[in-house]
């Protein structure tokens, strides 16, 4: 691993501003039914039902978890006549989930 240049390297002040917001992040996507559903996310909008359907998880538990990402801008909705759609919406938290996805969720090739 490079160590950065000096000049780019954060202050303690700002090192420890980054590492709170960073840890609420990551407090939020600690639960494995908040992974399961930004893993997912990760590959598109889908609607309520899909994600319920496609992660097997029952609607009550999967609007809980929508709440709390979505309270936490994490993602956003849009509303489709009765059908509400989740995306991702908060890039650094797209592009951690990313990262995340291709570690761990994303098949690996035969």
């Amino acid at each position: 691993m490079t160590a950065l240049p000096k000049d780019l390297a954060l202050s303690p002040a700002e090192m420890a501003d980054r590492a709170a917001d960073v840890a609420t992040l990551l407090k939020t996507l600690s639960h494995p039914a908040r992974l399961m559903i930004i893993c997912t996310l990760v590959e598109g909008e889908f609607s309520v039902g899909d994600l319920e359907e496609r992660l097997d998880l029952h609607q009550p538990h999967l609007s809980q978890h929508l709440t709390v990402l979505r309270g936490s801008g994490i993602v956003d909705t849009r509303r489709d006549g009765k059908q509400i759609f989740y995306r991702l919406t908060e890039e650094k938290a797209a592009q951690l989930v990313a990262a995340l996805y291709n570690i761990f969720c994303a098949r690996e090739a035969e």
